[in-house]
């Protein structure tokens, strides 16, 4: 008996979202229905909300930001009113919120010079998304070369490391002179205004993102630079993928196994020790590997795809409706077959597709006179495909354009219709031994 996964949104959320990932299909290999897949990706769809649109790249906002970013305001608003004693409550709070909110502006400058070189280099940046563990670009393909992943992966720890140096270099302080003896080693912040105070928690926390950032734990930044170093050094993507994804998990097991460590008190360098610290550094960890090992399933998954011609996967009997019939007689179609599209055809020539969402569209009052053409999708808006088309890049049209089939055209007509599950099935074929 095949066993059902009950967490899927979850582990979904936990993999996030990294260049090319086709994670909903590695979640298809690991036994999930396609009821709990449509599910898990409408969930995802409606997990945040956009902030707007730069340089072409939309930027959206996770739901679970607004966690991590209430737990920096309060932290930096409990610890300015330590520092500064004489600080009205008003201020306190004006100030750590700001300091809060400028900290995500860096982390989304970090993200937005990893997605402006990938531009450059020719991938496509659809969005960046800011969540709990800070950001992510969400570049479409891997690199073209070795070069373009390395210059696309150090630019972002590069800009954190500016930003922190710039914010230090503003504020007009020396860190050296904020090192005192005593028992007292906030004091010397204590004399310093609300503006220098907050430049000086900005800049260290953004050194520290840049430097955390170029730990060789793929697929972390350093990780990605590392693959780019094996990968131009075996000429092999995947393999230098295979070697960054298991330096990625050995740095995961050493934050995991410190945390624990830190929670029954043994001091770490640098991170300290204490069970709050210890928990979020084997959290982190835990998400590190996770992450590690799918990174290294989406090469393996674009590798089983790659140079295999939509053809040889299509569905080439794909049921057909005429455009002018009802919606009524449309759900008699439906009723009688398991598919979610239709092609829409006059003769040989495709006028469009009809699915699901567009009858749902259409009230039921009206399903005696709508006729298909009214709530098909026009093959203007479509994206298609020859059969000699690449599964790979056919892989990343669904993906991009958040669809389920691609229309499979030659010299003008229909021959077929290529759909997710007829991806997944190849993959299931194909995969149990290379995932």
């Amino acid at each position: 008996m095949r066993k059902e996964s009950p967490t899927l949104a979850a582990r979904y959320r936990e993999l996030g979202e990294y260049p090319g990932a086709p994670v909903i299909f590695l979640l298809r290999l690991t036994g999930a229905t396609y009821e709990e897949l449509a599910e898990t990706e409408a969930e995802m769809r409606n997990s945040g909300f956009k902030l707007g649109t730069f340089f072409g790249i939309d930027i959206y906002i996770d739901w679970s930001w607004l966690l991590i970013f209430l737990l920096i305001s309060w932290n930096l608003g409990s610890g300015f009113g330590e520092i500064h004693p004489d600080w009205s409550t008003t201020l306190q709070w004006s100030m750590a919120v700001l300091a809060a909110l400028l900290f995500f502006a860096s982390v989304l400058a970090h993200e937005m010079a990893h997605s402006l070189v990938a531009q450059r280099q020719g991938l496509p940046v659809r969005r960046i998304t800011l969540f709990l563990f800070g950001g992510v670009s969400n570049i479409e393909r891997e690199p073209p070369s070795p070069k373009a992943e390395f210059l696309i992966s150090i630019v972002g720890p590069l800009t954190s490391i500016a930003l922190g140096i710039g914010f230090i270099l503003i504020s007009g302080v020396g860190l050296s002179s904020l090192s005192i003896p005593g028992d007292q080693p906030l004091q010397a912040l204590s004399d310093l205004g609300p503006i220098t105070t907050m430049l000086l928690w900005l800049g260290p926390i953004n050194l520290l993102l840049g430097v955390f950032n170029l730990i060789p734990g793929f697929p972390l930044d350093g990780g990605r630079v590392l693959r780019s170093i094996l990968w131009a050094g075996t000429g092999n993507l995947k393999r230098a993928t295979r070697w960054a994804s298991y330096a990625g998990q050995l740095v995961a097991w050493l934050m995991i196994g410190g945390g624990i460590a830190m929670i029954f008190g043994v001091q770490i360098p640098f991170f300290g020790t204490g069970f709050v610290s210890g928990l979020w550094l084997a959290f982190i960890g835990w998400f590190l590997h996770s992450a590690s090992v799918s990174s290294y399933r989406q090469v393996v998954v674009r590798d089983i795809l790659e140079d295999v011609p939509v053809g040889r996967m299509m569905r080439r009997d794909a049921p057909t409706v005429q455009p002018d019939i009802s919606i009524s007689n449309l759900v008699q179609y439906i009723m009688d077959s398991d598919d979610y599209a239709f092609p829409v055809v006059d003769g040989d020539e495709l006028v469009g597709v009809v699915t699901l969402d567009d009858v749902r569209s259409v009230s039921k009052e009206r399903w005696d006179e709508v006729p298909v053409r009214q709530a098909m999708t026009p093959r203007a808006q479509l994206e298609t495909v020859d059969p000699t088309f690449d599964a790979a890049d056919a892989l990343q049209k669904i993906t991009a354009s958040d669809i389920r089939q691609l229309p499979v055209i030659e010299d003008g007509k229909l021959v077929g219709l290529l759909r997710r599950r007829d991806l997944v099935r190849w993959l299931q074929l194909h995969a149990e031994s290379e995932i």
